[in-house]
């Protein structure tokens, strides 16, 4: 089986000159156009890392889209927001989009300054996060389907609540976005609560070596949960950065992230996995490689400060070459 490519938008960019609301929306509708993306994503966050409000930005691109599916890669404020709310919300999108929207759960735990802030907030313990992800994912399915849910759960409580009008998919997917750092058991963990309560799973980990051992162990949770694994999308958060001048576009890569992410710095060994670089043979020829690992989908972010430019050398030289490239073989 192949690999379905991506396109990210980069929605804090506006706030330092990277892109505009108009180019964003002119984007989106373009790569509708050229048939050749499987979804467009947005990022999402409250105070950490200010940007475009994700839902109303994705209501937004409903308008000016057809094909495409819709969402936020990691939702990151997932358990700060309210989740009758955001079921609301979210059926009001889906059916403007007429039913073409996955929304990407996360705990939020990343982000750790923002996590802090944001948690602060809203009085939100670090250590409730996983619980609430696992009772929102459950309310918003029940109340997409049902009338009349009653809800009893350690964070939330309800009954005789109905959300009108539901959403167009029945039940719209809902994936777990997971980048899990420290002790292996700590990571096994999260790729099988991912399997158990998720549609699909998306990640931001770019290490070769990671993704290698992990693809197959989540999927082999995914089997134990009862679901069929060549069914299971693996995403993967992923950018890209298109110049004949392998080192020029490292380094606009670098400056792009460092701003993106300040005050985060991104060491070069970093950017060089995390960004498909160089020449439209050699990013090609890196994104197989994520394909061989066993992803289903690659989401690709410009980083870049001329997004219309690497925009159109994207769809021109990189995407159909590597959709045409063969697939990996299977077994």
């Amino acid at each position: 089986s192949g690999m379905h490519v991506s396109f990210t938008l980069p929605n804090r960019g506006v706030l330092f000159g990277v892109t505009t609301v108009d180019e964003m929306l002119d984007l989106a509708h373009e790569a509708d156009e050229t048939g050749l993306f499987q979804t467009v994503w947005v990022g999402d966050s409250l105070l950490g890392k200010p940007r475009l409000e994700s839902i109303s930005l994705l209501s937004a691109l409903a308008a000016r889209t057809r094909q495409v599916q819709l969402g936020p890669a990691c939702m990151a404020s997932f358990p700060l927001r309210d989740p009758v709310l955001l079921a609301y919300q979210w059926a009001s999108l889906d059916l403007m989009a007429q039913g073409r929207t996955i929304l990407v759960a996360c705990t939020g735990l990343v982000e750790q300054a923002g996590a802090q802030v944001e948690g602060a907030l809203y009085g939100l313990e670090a250590r409730d996060r996983v619980q609430r992800l696992i009772e929102w994912i459950e309310i918003l399915r029940r109340l997409w389907r049902e009338d009349e849910v009653a809800f009893e759960g350690r964070q939330y409580r309800f009954s005789g609540v109905s959300v009108d009008p539901k959403p167009v998919a029945q039940p719209p997917p809902i994936w777990i976005a997971s980048n899990a750092t420290g002790s292996r058991d700590l990571v096994v963990r999260t790729l099988r609560r991912a399997a158990i309560h998720a549609d699909g799973w998306q990640t931001s980990t770019y290490s070769r070596h990671e993704l290698a051992w992990r693809i197959p162990e989540l999927l082999h949770h995914v089997a134990e949960a009862g679901k069929d694994p060549a069914a299971y999308p693996v995403s993967l958060y992923h950018n890209i950065n298109i110049n004949e001048d392998r080192q020029a576009s490292l380094e606009e890569s670098q400056r792009f992230l460092e701003t993106y992410y300040a005050p985060t710095k991104f060491p070069m060994p970093a950017v060089e996995q995390w960004v498909a670089h160089g020449a439209p043979a050699e990013c090609v020829e890196h994104l197989a490689g994520l394909r061989d690992l066993g992803a289903t989908e690659v989401c690709l972010r410009l980083t870049s400060f001329d997004q219309r430019g690497q925009f159109r050398r994207l769809v021109e030289e990189v995407v159909p070459q590597l959709l045409a490239a063969s697939p990996p073989a299977t077994g």
